[in-house]
């Protein structure tokens, strides 16, 4: 994709399913990965798979939630690497439950991780790319923040809040260069689903009945987001902003 080629792609989350995924594709497009996550060991995995593969990787344990962090590790890259050319907001952390089950601690923690910490690291970035006159932002959403998923009160919440955050924030600095949009997975074959589905027969129903639900008749894979995000971030995109992308097999349109 053009322009991808030498710019430096910040992506949160780097050790996840999707984060390595996201990490796979923008090295294979040339960028300049800067991975962060707060798992330092599958952090160390994913730059050591990187740079066996002679992609250009540098990585930063990070705990999104924490502002002050976020602000040193910003700038530490920056002055290191010059302005970042695309964030990735894709870290995030859910635990479903009904909501009359959980509890005030656990909401904190949901919001913390999945809103707080995408618009720390924003507040952070995009004064870099407001300043240099350009930039991309990617928010890895969900799409129960735009149809609600039953079992993630709090989690589809924070979801539909960084889709409207998006949306808004794309308008306030579009006259600036930055262009801001949002991708929404469906239900995504990462090792997170796996563990929440559980073992046995009736993890193995439950798989059944979100693959059942979907028209293309299976799970998302990891890579399935990687081809968006890279487009969103890349010169192919550059007219577009303030825009939510299911990519989810179908099961919700619009």
């Amino acid at each position: 994709m053009r322009g991808l080629r030498g710019k430096t792609v910040l992506i949160t989350g780097a050790a996840g399913g999707i984060g390595r995924a996201l990490c796979q594709r923008f090295g294979e497009e040339g960028a300049i990965v800067l991975a962060t996550d707060i798992n330092a060991a599958g952090l160390a995995e994913v730059h050591q798979s990187l740079t066996d593969a002679g992609h250009l990787c540098s990585s930063t344990v990070l705990d999104i939630t924490d502002y002050d962090a976020v602000q040193q590790a910003v700038d530490a890259l920056v002055a290191r690497h010059g302005n970042i050319g695309a964030l990735v907001n894709n870290a995030g952390w859910d635990l479903p439950s009904p909501f009359l089950d959980t509890t005030p601690d656990f909401w904190a923690k949901v919001i913390s991780i999945n809103l707080n910490g995408p618009l720390n690291l924003t507040h952070c970035v995009v004064k870099h790319m407001v300043k240099a006159g350009d930039g991309k932002v990617v928010n890895i959403a969900s799409d129960a923040g735009r149809v609600g998923s039953s079992g993630e009160a709090v989690y589809s919440a924070c979801k539909g809040g960084i889709i409207a955050f998006t949306k808004t924030l794309a308008r306030e600095v579009a006259r600036k260069n930055v262009r801001v949009n949002c991708v929404c997975p469906g239900p995504t074959d990462t090792p997170l689903l796996q563990s929440l589905a559980g073992e046995g027969d009736y993890g193995q129903r439950l798989l059944e009945g979100l693959k059942g639900a979907i028209p293309l008749k299976r799970l998302g894979q990891p890579e399935d987001l990687a081809g968006m995000v890279a487009m969103l971030t890349s010169d192919d995109a550059n007219f577009i902003t303030g825009q939510t992308i299911s990519v989810s097999g179908g099961l919700t349109m619009n």
